[in-house]
């Protein structure tokens, strides 16, 4: 796929597809528009292409109420090639790019910078000084600029509309398996393994202690998670919080135990994927207790590898 920082680089491609958005998650409402796109593009013989913008544009705008994001921009890169974009074009969100109205946006950066020909949002999204370009104003726009425009139709769960801030809720409840339904997949963190205090290893439950490079963590608990090293999908527990039994301190730490491995992992980069939240996270009274615990935790996860299919959580990233 070809990255693209704005649209005056020589390597961009035109004519396209396009469909503009944050895209953040790449829930399965975002998987359809990218559908959308990539069967338009085969139909047409155009190129497949994705614009978004860095940084998000709240992040610049209203600071203060500016989300977390579910992804790192490689993990959404590397999710919309899977998905077919042969095309990622990234704005630079800035206060000038914001100031732009909805028809300049549209007939400078769509329709001269990308030469679309065809157009595609998700319902609710706009664009635009003030959020102005709603798909009623981007319609109006392609009958003046000759292109195509289209809603694609949100997408429901249990009669719930799919969103990024439903999904960062529920991870944030601990409620990975509802997470894991909206994004159509597990949620994942990109992670580089660190020094620790090795106290796993004394409890003779070694962990890698992880330094995510993802914002959104969920809940305090302790996780049925697969973790990639090598290449290779592996059985783990993991564990967010903050160690209770061990110190006072509010800083949040991810360790993750992978059943049935002893290899050093220090200065690695690992992808963990959260299937199920085994339970809260808890002080105990003394070593030992904690040890029995981490034992049953163990053989929980053990349990559910036994009971659940595990393919599908690995068809994508």
């Amino acid at each position: 796929m070809k990255i693209c920082y704005g649209i005056n680089q020589s390597e961009l491609q035109r004519p396209c597809i396009v469909t503009l958005g944050i895209f953040d998650g790449l829930h399965l409402g975002h998987q359809q528009i990218m559908q959308k796109v990539v069967n338009r593009a085969k139909a047409t013989g155009l190129l497949a292409t994705a614009l978004t913008f860095s940084p998000h544009p709240r992040a610049l705008l209203h600071p203060q109420s500016a989300p977390p994001l579910l992804q790192t921009f490689e993990q959404k890169a590397e999710g919309m090639k899977l998905l077919g974009i042969e095309q990622l074009v990234i704005l630079e969100f800035t206060r000038e790019l914001a100031a732009l109205s909805a028809e300049d946006f549209t007939r400078k950066i769509l329709c001269h910078g990308l030469e679309a020909k065809e157009v595609y949002l998700g319902q609710g999204f706009a664009f635009g000084r003030g959020r102005e370009g709603d798909f009623a104003k981007l319609k109006e726009f392609s009958n003046r600029y000759d292109f195509f425009a289209d809603e694609v139709a949100e997408v429901l769960l249990r009669k719930q509309r799919i969103s990024s801030s439903q999904i960062r809720s529920y991870l944030l409840n601990g409620q990975v398996n509802l997470a894991r339904r909206m994004l159509g997949r597990p949620y994942a963190l990109t992670s580089i393994v660190m020094e620790g205090r090795r106290i796993g290893r004394q409890l003779d439950f070694p962990t890698a202690n992880l330094m995510p490079q993802n914002t959104v963590l969920p809940a305090n608990g302790v996780y049925v998670t697969l973790t990639l090293v090598d290449g290779i999908w592996r059985r783990s527990v993991t564990n967010v919080g903050i160690r209770p039994t061990f110190n006072n301190l509010n800083e949040r730490l991810v360790e993750s135990h992978l059943l049935d491995f002893q290899d050093d992992l220090y200065g690695k980069t690992l992808k963990v994927r959260f299937l199920h939240r085994l339970r809260p996270e808890k002080k105990f009274t003394s070593v030992d207790e904690l040890k029995a615990q981490i034992t049953l935790d163990c053989l929980s996860t053990r349990r559910y590898f036994r009971h659940h299919l595990t393919r599908k959580v690995l068809e994508f990233i």
